[in-house]
């Protein structure tokens, strides 16, 4: 038998699964999610899985389907060794980003994290201002949250790099590395620990890869040149995949994003921009856009030095983008609603 807690099974989702106990179903963990087929471990080992008509049917978004790091429950295995996912156990966190092309959907990066990795590679992929935005998601999305700068071997001032990482990452830790030499890779430690999950998250090219396949040892990622116009990979990992580290921990790789839209960001938003927020208190009008108004203690901090112009511009532009998917989620009911009535009226006239 394989023992799950070394998997991250814990007490919160044991209670979530004594509802299903005596009902010929056991639990397991998402190690791969793939087109319409996921990779699971059980207590007695490893499947392929497919969700079951019951839950497809009751599944209303895209976040009601399993992902990488999902607790679900299974069926007993087929003669071909297959399970059935018959349902998903609650999330205890997940990293979320908004579906653009669905109009308002919620994809599920990662569930189950405890820390997340913030990968931004210090070559041309080093940005601020998507630091920023990276970060909102993941304190939002209820795990501890670390910057790791990799490629110092590419910086030609890596102090300087991590001191303005620092005063955007307010109160979480910012570790450089170089995954050439391996130094730095030590901080690791502090993070790995036997059933906790690490997710790493970043672009194209920052060499999530790179780190998962140092830590594991051997080479079980594909990783693949940048360019070096604009310091941005291929992606070479298509698939969210949870691999078991040697030292008892997880780590789950995601797909480089080119994108990454917020949702649902309302307490990461506010824990990434305390320092505007609490200076924003002294403002003279309540609601303050800290642009043109007389009073605003926001622009005052700028002129003194307190913050930067970019910084504040991007407080903004993420509060829009922020009450923008607050509008279009109110909305989407309304819709739903429509079409279940309309659903009710086609079944009732088949009858």
């Amino acid at each position: 038998m394989i023992e799950l807690t070394r998997y991250g099974w814990c007490g919160f989702f044991e209670e979530s699964f004594s509802e299903f106990a005596g009902k010929d179903v056991y639990p397991a963990r998402v190690l791969a999610e793939y087109e319409k087929i996921y990779h699971v471990i059980t207590g007695w080992g490893e499947f392929s899985a497919r969700v079951s008509g019951s839950m497809r049917h009751q599944a209303k978004s895209h976040s009601d389907y399993p992902t990488a790091g999902d607790w679900v429950v299974v069926s007993s295995p087929s003669g071909v060794d297959q399970v059935m996912i018959k349902a998903l156990l609650p999330r205890r966190t997940k990293f979320s980003r908004h579906i653009v092309e669905s109009g308002s959907d919620e994809q599920v990066v990662g569930a189950n994290i405890d820390t997340v990795f913030i990968v931004q590679g210090l070559d041309g992929d080093f940005n601020l201002r998507r630091l920023e935005r990276y970060l909102v998601m993941s304190k939002q999305s209820g795990a501890e949250s670390v910057v790791i700068l990799n490629k110092t071997d590419l910086c030609d001032d890596i102090e300087m790099c991590v001191a303005s990482a620092q005063r955007v990452a307010v109160q979480v830790p910012v570790h450089a590395i170089c995954s050439i030499t391996l130094r730095g890779y030590e901080q690791f430690d502090a993070y790995i620990a036997p059933g906790r999950t690490i997710a790493l998250i970043g672009s194209s090219g920052v060499g999530k890869s790179t780190i998962l396949n140092n830590l594991l040892g051997e080479e079980v990622q594909q990783v693949a040149e940048v360019r070096e116009s604009d310091s941005r990979g291929r992606h070479t990992t298509t698939n969210k995949e949870l691999f078991l580290l040697g030292k008892g921990g997880l780590m789950l790789d995601t797909p480089g994003m080119r994108e990454l839209h917020l949702w649902d960001a309302e307490h990461g938003f506010h824990e990434e921009f305390t320092d505007i927020e609490e200076i924003a208190l002294s403002c003279r009008f309540r609601g303050c856009r800290h642009d043109s108004e007389p009073g605003c203690a926001v622009k005052d901090a700028v002129e003194n030095g307190m913050i930067t112009v970019e910084r504040v511009y991007s407080y903004r532009h993420l509060l829009d983008e922020k009450s923008d998917v607050q509008a279009r989620a109110r909305r989407k009911p309304d819709r739903n609603r429509g079409r279940q009535y309309r659903r009710r009226d086609i079944s009732l006239n088949d009858d």
